[in-house]
């Protein structure tokens, strides 16, 4: 059976790294790609007060997931979510996560469904409780 292809939010890997039981079984089931944004890492890594620990638990996280940088094809769609969306400064990063969404053509798992659900363009993903319909 092929393997699920999922871009996951930042929330996600926090869901993780906080140890809530649904997004823990997420990333140890073998069901899933997962796909994490060049932004996602950022977010994640440039918190202030991270521990050295902490640094260290997210970058073995992030080791084991499919990073996506940003390129060109990411590039042109963020520049038409804007246009068709309008500039709120609040979604840039949203509209950078979409556009991976979008360019790669992967659905995406996030909690913050109200960010993203006006965006057409994009699948989103049920969320944990409904991973085994995926």
């Amino acid at each position: 059976m092929a393997k699920i292809k999922l871009l996951v939010d930042t929330d996600i890997i926090i869901d993780y790294l906080k140890g809530i039981k649904p997004a823990r079984e997420f990333f140890k089931s073998d069901n899933f790609d997962i796909y994490c944004s060049v932004l996602s890492q950022k977010e994640l890594l440039s918190k202030k007060g991270l521990s050295d620990s902490e640094r260290k638990r997210i970058k073995e996280l992030l080791l084991r997931l499919k990073d996506l940088k940003i390129d060109n094809e990411i590039s042109k769609k963020y520049m038409l979510l804007l246009n068709n969306y309008g500039e709120i400064q609040s979604s840039i990063a949203d509209y950078v996560i979409a556009a991976t969404a979008w360019a790669k053509n992967l659905p995406l798992l996030t909690r913050n469904r109200k960010h993203f659900e006006q965006i057409k363009e994009i699948q989103l993903s049920p969320v944990y409780e409904d991973t085994a319909a995926l």
